[in-house]
């Protein structure tokens, strides 16, 4: 194995990151040649609706993906909360480097923090996630959403006149765009999305020298969490994007598993809490989401996806 090709989308955040992964396998491998297969995805090409209307955050990996099938990359990078639950069958998470602060950060350009905004103000994001819970804390704010890369986004928070926007923290701080950080949004007012901050690396399962040496950028506290995290994503997704969180963190040696799902007016938010051993880190994630789902998850969950379906007839 000489010479390896990452399939990647075009956005800066997402050329960072392959170069990021280019730069840990070349330090592993010296003289490994390692180029870039730059796509399009059907969410970067779709950029005039929320996520939620074109097909939710599966858009930003389907090309990615078709490109390990069909031979035209050996690995993929992605962020990981734009992956749905189900891989292809022969498609492996072959590894998750170190994760970066997974919090989401609010970026005002007249520098409030999100408290000290004004009653009636507008808000951007391009999540269900965070409108929920801005809502739910603040139920005098407009959302306005915004799509497009980080850079057009802060873009138009300022052009549009909003009092700020809600972006990921990693993305800024990958980005070196960190300084317009107004305020990093604790996940008791915020909680992340699942994956948030995390590099997904994506290979054949087949590749086994491959697979070997992605297993040297594996960090360990990470795939606990993620696994967690993932296992609650797996029992709440539906055929939509719904408003939900989950975020995991190891603390000593119990992982401790947050989780929500609510309207995405924030009128009604559940939230669950699991704590256990690492090693069951899938099962505290199932159990969260089935705890979430018997308190009145099923019926936000549900009603959601009727008021999506009566949108397309």
């Amino acid at each position: 194995m000489k010479a390896l090709r990452i399939a990647t989308r075009k956005s800066p955040l997402a050329l960072w990151q392959a170069h990021h992964v280019k730069g840990l396998l070349t330090a592993q491998r010296p003289g490994l040649e390692v180029s870039l297969v730059e796509l399009s995805t059907e969410g970067d090409r779709f950029l005039s609706a929320p996520l939620s209307e074109v097909g939710g955050k599966g858009l930003f990996v389907k090309e990615i993906e078709q490109a390990l099938l069909d031979g035209r990359a050996d690995l993929a990078v992605h962020s990981l909360k734009d992956m749905t639950s189900d891989l292809p069958d022969t498609l492996v998470l072959a590894c998750v480097p170190p994760r970066e602060d997974p919090r989401d950060a609010f970026v005002s350009p007249a520098g409030l923090k999100l408290a000290e905004v004004p009653q009636g103000s507008s808000i951007g994001t391009s999540s269900l996630r965070r409108t929920c819970q801005l809502l739910e804390k603040r139920p005098d704010l407009k959302t306005v959403s915004l799509r497009g890369n980080v850079q057009t986004r802060l873009k138009k928070t300022r052009e549009q006149g909003l009092a700020g926007s809600v972006l990921a923290l990693a993305g800024l701080k990958r980005l070196g765009l960190e300084g317009q950080v107004t305020e990093a949004l604790s996940p008791e007012v915020s909680l992340p999305a699942v994956g948030q901050g995390v590099l997904a690396i994506e290979c054949r399962r087949a590749d086994a020298e491959l697979l070997e040496l992605l297993a040297r950028l594996e960090d360990a506290t990470t795939r606990h969490a993620v696994t967690a995290e993932r296992a609650f994503l797996a029992m709440l997704e539906g055929g939509c994007t719904v408003p939900l969180a989950g975020y995991a963190t190891l603390e000593g040696d119990t992982l401790r598993v947050r989780g929500l799902v609510g309207r995405p007016d924030g009128a009604k938010v559940v939230r669950g809490e699991r704590r256990g051993p690492v090693a069951d880190a899938e099962k505290l994630g199932r159990e969260l989401a089935a705890d979430i789902l018997a308190r009145g998850g099923r019926e936000i969950l549900a009603a959601f996806a009727g008021a999506k379906g009566s949108e397309g007839t």
